[in-house]
């Protein structure tokens, strides 16, 4: 995806770690129908990722949110010339995400593209759009409130309705499989989902721990170091069970989420190392923080 590599088998190529900027409250935005914001702390937030992904030798993408098509553009152009990393164009509006792709590849940016995302809701509509625009990169959320097993999973992907079927009408030739996580306790289904669609469909597959804070009631009460320390708990414990991608939410979390994420593949990749593998590229996280 662009210059960066996404699968493999645990320990073969590190986590591709992907944070989250201009999200809904996000503070260096004035103005979120407008796209306004703070373009001198919105750089800092993607530098120190981009440094940390130096480091420790783990990928990035960039996960560029915006409330209408006007914000979500110029967040887009943004991050273009910010980062020269992967960026994920999402939006909770379609209209908004198929009108900032359809400017990013006009303006040339089209290869460094992921759409954020085709879920079970994509209409034919916004399917043939995709197409049109001609993004070879996209996620598919295989999300369902009240289906959340591994073979529930799987029927959300497969099938002539499923996501793979979707993805591929509409011209995807780079698919990312997020597995959603609903709250702390589904993270165990979502660590076997992605096992299992890693084995039976091949296909690079993650998910977004961080959004279980969002239902986490208890985390509340926590304080700020131990609600680090529990983020970067559950990133590692979906990459120990084979997450080739992770959202690990704000940016802001770059520092938490990418030594402790470096460290787990730092050990993934000894793990081969000591089965007779060969790593050929050293800019892993084993040559790097160990």
């Amino acid at each position: 995806m662009a210059s960066v590599r996404v699968g493999g088998q645990p320990g073969e190529n590190p986590t591709v770690l992907i944070g989250t900027i201009f999200y809904e409250g996000h503070k260096i935005v004035s103005d979120p129908v407008k796209g306004l914001f703070d373009r001198g702390k919105a750089e800092e937030l993607v530098s120190c990722q981009d440094e940390l992904s130096d480091e420790t030798g783990n990928p990035c993408m960039l996960d560029v949110v915006g409330r209408t098509a006007e914000a979500l553009k110029k967040y887009v152009e943004f991050a273009s010339e910010a980062t020269d990393s992967p960026i994920l164009v999402d939006s909770p509006l379609a209209e908004a995400r198929l009108e900032a792709c359809k400017h990013a590849v006009e303006v040339g940016l089209g290869e460094r593209i992921v759409y954020n995302s085709i879920n079970p809701e994509a209409s034919r509509e916004e399917i043939e759009k995709i197409r049109d625009i001609g993004l070879k990169a996209a996620i598919v959320l295989a999300f369902s409130e009240y289906e959340f097993e591994p073979e529930d999973k799987m029927r959300i992907l497969q099938g002539n309705d499923g996501l793979i079927a979707k993805a591929e009408k509409a011209g995807i030739e780079k698919v990312l499989v997020d597995l959603s996580v609903l709250d702390v306790a589904s993270i165990a289904y979502t660590a076997a989902s992605i096992q299992m669609v890693k084995e039976k469909l091949g296909l690079p597959s993650g998910c977004s721990p961080a959004n279980a804070f969002d239902t986490w009631r208890k985390a509340g009460e926590f304080k700020p170091q131990v609600k680090r320390a529990c983020l970067a708990a559950l990133n590692v414990f979906v990459r120990c069970f084979g997450a080739d991608f992770i959202l690990y939410g704000p940016v802001e979390a770059a520092d938490t989420v990418f030594p402790s994420c470096a460290a787990a593949d730092a050990i993934l990749t000894y793990s081969l190392v000591t089965g007779g593998y060969e790593v050929k590229d050293k800019n892993t996280p084993l040559y790097k923080i160990l």
